[in-house]
């Protein structure tokens, strides 16, 4: 119980989805993708409530019957309405195309990578973030650099967009009052305000109570600690500031 329910009307954290758009996605895995490609056109470039990243309407021809496919891509910084979006293993490597992660050379900037093959899209999605591609093995297996800073790897087959999602630099400007994070996060989910376990009663959290604000005891925490007292820095390696190079990412 770290979030109060005092001023909610309770609930556990629920994504608010029903103004959402459109799910964020790339097509459905087709032949047309496995073997060539297929060309649709940006019709609309649009905001998402919850979502930092705009997201891009794209139409595409359906290569079966006589329709349009509209499709809700991330939108890759630099695309425009009007447009042209390629997509599939014979699409080139151009911003906001959308490939096979083993098509693109070592050191390609990508996002809104696919985990899995045909999952349309899981890694890297939120605005300014990249992936980056580190090498292909012989195994069909692709090494990919995530914003985290670890290391992933994925199937060659996995597609990807070239690019870094649109909408970066959002997290420069401070929110500066209360009042601009609580519609933020209204947009979003029921997670905030977020109360602090040492400003509690002992009956409310592991850290709660005593008469000044403090935790007690060492906030690192064993692995195999019991729920409910599994609370604070589990299984840390270290804790505090990192200094010097050691634990710094290497390439």
């Amino acid at each position: 119980r770290v979030i109060r329910a005092q001023r909610k009307s309770g609930g556990i954290f629920t994504s608010n989805t029903h103004h959402n758009k459109n799910p964020a996605r790339l097509r459905k895995l087709d032949f047309a993708e496995k073997n060539g490609y297929i060309r649709g056109v940006v019709k609309d470039i649009i905001h998402d409530a919850g979502r930092g990243a705009p997201l891009a309407t794209v139409v595409f021809r359906d290569p079966y019957r006589y329709k349009l496919r509209k499709e809700t891509f991330i939108a890759a910084e630099g695309i425009s309405t009007g447009s042209f979006i390629y997509c599939g293993k014979k699409a080139t490597l151009n911003v906001g195309n959308v490939l096979p992660i083993a098509q693109c050379p070592e050191g390609t900037i990508v996002c809104n990578v696919e985990e899995k093959a045909g999952d349309r899209g899981a890694l890297a999605r939120t605005s300014g973030n990249y992936a980056t591609v580190i090498g292909h093995g012989d195994d069909g297996k692709t090494r990919v650099r995530l914003p985290s800073g670890t290391k992933a790897v994925i199937s060659s087959h996995c597609r990807c967009t070239v690019g870094i999602v649109a909408g970066g630099g959002r997290v420069d400007k401070p929110f500066l009052k209360a009042g601009r994070k609580f519609h933020a996060m209204k947009a979003k989910r029921n997670s905030w305000p977020r109360t602090r376990g040492v400003a509690m009663n002992p009956v409310d959290h592991p850290h709660g109570g005593g008469n000044h604000q403090h935790i007690g005891h060492a906030s690192t925490l064993a692995r195999d600690a019991p729920p409910g007292q599994k609370i604070g820095l589990i299984a840390a390696r270290r804790t505090g500031k990192l200094t010097g190079t050691a634990g710094k990412v290497q390439d």
